[in-house]
């Protein structure tokens, strides 16, 4: 009876392992540094800030929270952008909505299947722009937070 239970324990040990680490690989959390120094041509401004972010490959869903500080005046926009590397200016992609730009900036998009693959190849950035700084004021690439 033990030299049975002991392959059946044994499997349902492979099975959980597996199963939970499925569930990790459908979640992908993204970061980005938001700085002045990053926006292009770089700023003069003491803001600052921080993109936190998930990609659920599942559902193609990307959710945010982006917190900043120091501005020199309200924000007017954020979006995300891209297909850009570090030092290039890119169309937007993902607006964030204009209720939601008060720190902390929440939101969620589903993304097509191009925007997945140029964000997954960190050629994504998100931008905050305000009234003095219209382009963006700080700026940040997007990318895996590990």
């Amino acid at each position: 009876m033990i030299s049975t239970f002991r392959p059946r324990v044994g499997l349902a040990l492979a099975l959980s392992v597996l199963i939970s680490g499925t569930a990790f690989a459908d979640t992908v959390a993204l970061t980005a540094n938001l700085q002045p120094s990053s926006e292009v041509p770089p700023r003069v401004s003491k803001g600052h800030g921080i993109l936190d972010a998930t990609f659920d490959t599942s559902s193609k869903t990307l959710t945010w929270t982006a917190t900043y500080a120091e501005l020199s005046g309200p924000v007017t926009m954020a979006h995300f952008h891209g297909a850009a590397p570090v030092g290039q200016n890119a169309k937007v992609q993902v607006p964030v909505d204009k209720g939601a730009l008060a720190s902390p900036m929440k939101g969620q998009a589903t993304l097509t299947d191009q925007q997945v693959t140029d964000l997954m190849a960190g050629q994504w950035y998100f931008n905050v722009h305000t009234a003095e700084n219209p382009g963006g004021e700080i700026r940040g690439q997007v990318m895996p937070a590990n």
